[in-house]
């Protein structure tokens, strides 16, 4: 895909939030909706999970399930809704070589702006559970020559995950991320960290940008923002936090209408139609619709 000169691709867009929000907060949006929420709070860029499409799209587990086509319909939705660049979970690649090359031409074409490729298994696990196996370094790092030589727009980034941590230790891990961005990936997830330092010593090795992941209820603690800066984190990524808040709020909505008979007692924690109305430009859209019709009748 050949941008223009005047055009500015949503990978730039991606490049340009790390280089200029230090470190870039990314927050996780399981719809459109809620990317139209994140980018109204004020952040520069959005995450689409893979464990939050198998759950929330699917309603099955983080366990390899989901498929490309169930991711690329939740991303093709967000990128419509927003002008945020899109970081977006690809798992394993979902196959080989000719179907890594697919996923990436394929995100490239919905408006991704990035995604990250990791090195587990086919048969993946959430990256906070235990069980989880890795492929050999060499294969991931075939994984992502493939991913690299696939890219139709430069500036797209490739980032590498690596849930080499829990199962083979600092040393290893840092040890795989060098070789992932000997390879060509543009910046490094290292998944499950523990410690703070874990951090500042795979800064200090792959000289790329990398990422935190700070999710609820996982292995790694809910470290400040300020925290990770110091440690020399250039991404925080909250993933899942906000469809966490919104399902468990769900659930007490129902909960209270099956019980109760009535959704009073609930009423506080919804969002109001005219908040509804305000994060869709609702008006904006009537006003239109006006306009229209009052040609028709002229």
């Amino acid at each position: 895909m050949q941008q223009r000169r005047d055009q500015v691709s949503a990978g730039e867009t991606f490049r340009a939030a790390v280089r200029e929000e230090r470190p870039l907060q990314v927050a996780g949006a399981i719809n459109a909706y809620t990317a139209r929420l994140a980018e109204a709070t004020g952040f520069r860029a959005l995450y689409l999970s893979g464990g939050g499409v198998a759950a929330n799209s699917l309603g099955v587990p983080d366990l390899g399930i989901s498929t490309m086509e169930d991711v690329l319909t939740d991303v093709r939705r967000i990128t419509d809704a927003t002008s945020l660049p899109l970081l977006v979970d690809i798992d394993t690649g979902w196959g080989g070589a000719f179907n890594i090359a697919r996923t990436i031409r394929s995100m490239i074409k919905a408006g991704a702006a990035a995604v990250h490729i990791e090195d587990q298994v086919g048969a993946k696990r959430c990256g906070h559970r235990p069980g989880k196996e890795l492929v050999p370094a060499e294969e991931m790092v075939d994984r992502i020559k493939t991913a690299v030589d696939a890219r139709t727009d430069e500036q797209f980034v490739i980032m590498a995950r690596t849930d080499a941590l829990a199962n083979e230790g600092l040393a290893s891990a840092i040890a795989r991320a060098q070789a992932y961005v000997g390879a060509g990936v543009d910046m490094i997830f290292a998944a499950a960290v523990t410690e703070l330092a874990q951090y500042a010593e795979f800064r200090a090795a792959v000289g790329v940008p990398i990422l935190a992941n700070i999710t609820e209820f996982g292995q790694t603690p809910l470290f400040t923002r300020d925290e990770l800066a110091a440690a020399g984190v250039d991404i925080i990524l909250y993933c899942c936090g906000a469809y966490r808040a919104m399902n468990a709020a769900a659930l007490k909505v129902y909960e209270a209408i099956r019980g109760e008979g009535t959704q009073k007692s609930v009423v506080p924690l919804m969002q109001s139609r005219a908040d509804l109305y305000e994060y869709l430009d609702y008006h904006a859209y009537e006003k239109k619709l006006d306009e229209l019709f009052a040609k028709e009748k002229k």
